[in-house]
């Protein structure tokens, strides 16, 4: 097996995606790989969302505001986790569709590893066409590690020197 140069995690503001981050902070640390976290800004939702007319055009600069913000929070909240082990972490955040943006990054910054968290449970077959994770698992070039057990990932993670 080789080794990972460069490891990019998804973040999505879920418990998953911060176990994932966990793990891919491990990861770094054990090849010495660079770190790449990834947050993406759904506005293929958020259009959705305004032709369901869920909510107003106005009302959609609000929440893409909100999202804009959730998405700073949960990248310096990954990075500070990174920081504590010694670990830097390159921070990317995009705006689109999730699967399209984070094969992007892989191509663009050579990616040889994917750390996602765990997928949610499919309850339908429409669920499973609308999980972006899953879709971006299926059409990245690279490997991809799909992180379970949040309680052993925590004490891995704190057991880091």
């Amino acid at each position: 097996m080789g080794t990972a140069n460069k490891i990019l995690v998804y973040i999505d503001g879920t418990e998953q995606s911060i176990t994932a981050a966990q793990y891919a902070i491990c990861m770094a640390s054990s090849f010495r790989a660079e770190l790449l976290a990834l947050y993406v800004i759904n506005t293929r939702a958020m259009e959705d969302l305004l032709k369901a007319q869920i909510f107003l055009q106005n009302e959609q600069v609000e929440y893409e505001r909100d999202m804009e913000a959730d998405a700073q929070r949960y990248l310096n909240y990954v990075n500070e986790l990174a920081l504590k082990k010694g670990i830097a972490i390159a921070k990317h955040s995009a705006r689109g569709s999730v699967h399209k943006e984070i094969d992007k990054l892989v191509k663009d910054e050579g990616v040889d590893l994917l750390v996602i968290g765990e997928l949610s449970r499919i309850r339908s077959r429409r669920d499973e066409f609308y999980d972006e994770s899953e879709q971006a698992m299926r059409s990245v070039s690279c490997s991809v590690l799909i992180v379970k057990d949040e309680d052993a990932v925590y004490n891995m993670y704190e057991a880091l020197v």
